[in-house]
């Protein structure tokens, strides 16, 4: 079909509060998304009468008016249509805000929620995902057009035919129609799909990283001390580049981000990464390297290699949840892609867990397709793997058994030159050791370690004293120790078998009246669960005061249970 005018092609923007209207109009502008700003809900409805290919909306906007020229619009739409509105939500959780919002999406039908604070990437990249489907829609209306059309010249040429084949031909509209309108709606629940995947891992992701700075600058003014100081601004410093890492992973899977190849030794660039793979991974999954002496340099990006193969140890470690082997291997290979004469280096990282299902293996390079329970990944890993190793001029391959494992390859080019003795690794790994404070004992159980540094810091300021782990196990294996603990401070969101949740319970178990408390940057997915449990939860981020003050309530309830 051929373009849109301008006005189906543009985004409304209704946020009547300051400048929020006039601010989300100029940034999605500048994102390359037509956009208009629309002062109150009369214009808005006036401005959808125009044309319009999504509607983005501030929720307070709309909470406690009259939206019935609004409903009533949405109902009028023709068959072909179902306007999609995406509204930005506040983390209000009161069940009157709860009930408003489901009679919102009972009115407005095509409804998608961002909850604040939202990154300009995320709010871009859902609305481009609804200008997409609108778009469909239009071309389902070209085709619904044609259809009409066809089916009028075919009514005029079977006038004559007998009754019968008049009626086979009107059976044959009706299955085709119906077969159009499963099509959409199959269009529709995967972009939901695919909107709700990105949005929840990113805002967990992300939330671990605003975690880290906000409450590191919070800290910097209550610490004189020169060392901690230098922690937490190193903490804060690989906050960021992990930040820029989730965002070169969101430019990688579309092959967008700048590479800088360089030939480089893969069995001293891999094998350099053993503390960072030993601290990612748990202890029961163990790391052996296999590379041969005559192995060829390859030509890639050192540091987005790095990633990749973390990305992969990373995947390879929840596909394991009892433990096992994770082997990394290398071999030079000729004439592998397709009759192309030339050289290549086979990367394989191989685990021993689970094996992925035929019907998924076919999907595992989408990007936002994750088999991950919400909030635990964004689903970029493997798309960024595929991009990469497509950027890189290689290709990848996947092999997998259930039961027995998976083995991913990479496919990467031989350098023409020789590697540089100088290493350049992409990640650099500080430790550091605190004395114990006497202000009571806290088990702090956070697999994120930029996270669980500040964290730590911020309990040593509290007065606590504190023992790091970073894994439910790990945890249960501290309280068995008979140490001294007086709460449980855990991440809901954690590698292996048991979260947060789970903890909490099996803590109970063991040590009858032991308060916990959890905090997770994406708290609703756990929500439900601990609410049942009567288990306190302290969302990401927050600073100091808020966690002395949780940590205070938590200890006070177990008190008097």
């Amino acid at each position: 079909m051929g373009q849109l005018d301008d006005r189906n092609a543009r985004v409304l923007v209704f946020a009547p509060i300051g400048r929020d209207g006039s601010a989300s109009t100029a940034l999605l502008r500048k994102g390359g998304i037509l956009a208009d700003n629309c002062v109150d809900l009369s214009q808005l409805i006036q401005q959808i009468d125009r044309g319009a290919a999504a509607v983005f909306i501030a929720e307070e906007g709309l909470f406690g008016k009259d939206i019935t020229a609004l409903s009533l619009w949405v109902q009028r739409q023709p068959a072909w249509s179902d306007l999609p509105f995406i509204v930005l939500t506040s983390r209000q959780d009161q069940p009157a805000v709860a009930a408003w919002r489901q009679r919102l999406i009972d009115s407005l039908h095509n409804v998608s929620f961002l909850e604040r604070p939202v990154q300009p990437i995320t709010l871009t990249t859902a609305l481009r995902a609804a200008l997409r489907a609108r778009k469909r829609q239009y071309e389902v209306r070209v085709l619904m057009e044609a259809q009409r059309r066809s089916a009028e010249g075919l009514e005029n040429e079977v006038v004559s035919r007998t009754r019968e084949l008049e009626e086979a031909n009107r059976n044959l509209r009706t299955q085709m129609n119906e077969r159009a309108r499963v099509e959409e709606t199959l269009r529709q629940a995967q972009k939901i799909e695919a909107i709700g995947q990105l949005t929840g891992g990113v805002a967990h992701d992300f939330n671990n990283l605003l975690m880290v700075i906000s409450g590191g600058l919070a800290m910097l003014d209550r610490q004189s001390d020169p060392d901690r100081r230098l922690r937490l601004m190193e903490g804060m410093q690989r906050a960021a580049q992990r930040g820029a890492s989730l965002t070169r992973q969101l430019l990688a899977f579309s092959r967008r981000q700048e590479l800088k190849p360089e030939s480089v030794d893969l069995a001293c660039q891999i094998g350099g990464m053993r503390e960072l793979l030993d601290r990612s991974l748990r202890g029961d999954v163990h790391v052996t390297f296999d590379f041969p002496d005559d192995l060829w340099p390859v030509e890639v990006d050192p540091g987005e290699l790095e990633l990749v193969v973390l990305n992969l140890a990373v995947n390879s470690r929840d596909a394991m949840p009892n433990g096992g082997t994770i082997t990394v291997r290398a071999n030079n290979s000729r004439d592998k892609i397709e009759n192309e004469a030339r050289d290549f280096v086979s990367l394989s990282i191989s685990d021993t867990g689970c094996g992925i299902a035929p019907d998924v293996q076919a999907r595992v390079f989408e990007p936002f397709f994750t088999t991950k329970e919400i909030g635990r990944g964004s689903g970029l890993g493997l798309a960024q793997v595929h991009g990469f190793v497509q950027q890189s001029g290689g290709t990848i391959e996947i092999d997998s058994e259930m039961g027995q494992g998976t083995t991913i390859t990479l496919y990467l080019p031989k350098a023409a030159s020789s590697p540089s003795a100088v290493e350049h690794h992409l990640i650099d790994l500080h430790g550091g050791t605190h004395k114990p404070t006497a202000a009571g004992c806290v088990l702090l159980v956070e697999d994120d370690e930029e996270v669980a540094a500040l964290v730590n810091e911020m309990l040593l300021q509290l007065g606590y004293d504190v023992i790091r782990v970073s894994s439910a196990a790990a945890a249960l294996g501290a309280l068995s120790n008979d140490r001294t603990i007086d709460i449980v401070f855990s991440d809901i969101m954690m590698p292996g078998t048991m979260n947060g949740v789970d903890l909490a319970r099996e803590v109970r178990r063991r040590r009858e009246g032991m308060p916990v408390l959890l905090t997770s940057g994406y708290a609703e997915a756990a929500k439900t669960s601990a609410e049942a449990e009567g288990l306190p939860i302290l969302a990401k981020p927050y600073q100091i005061d808020e966690l002395a003050s949780a940590l205070q309530l938590a200890r006070t309830r177990g008190l008097v249970q």
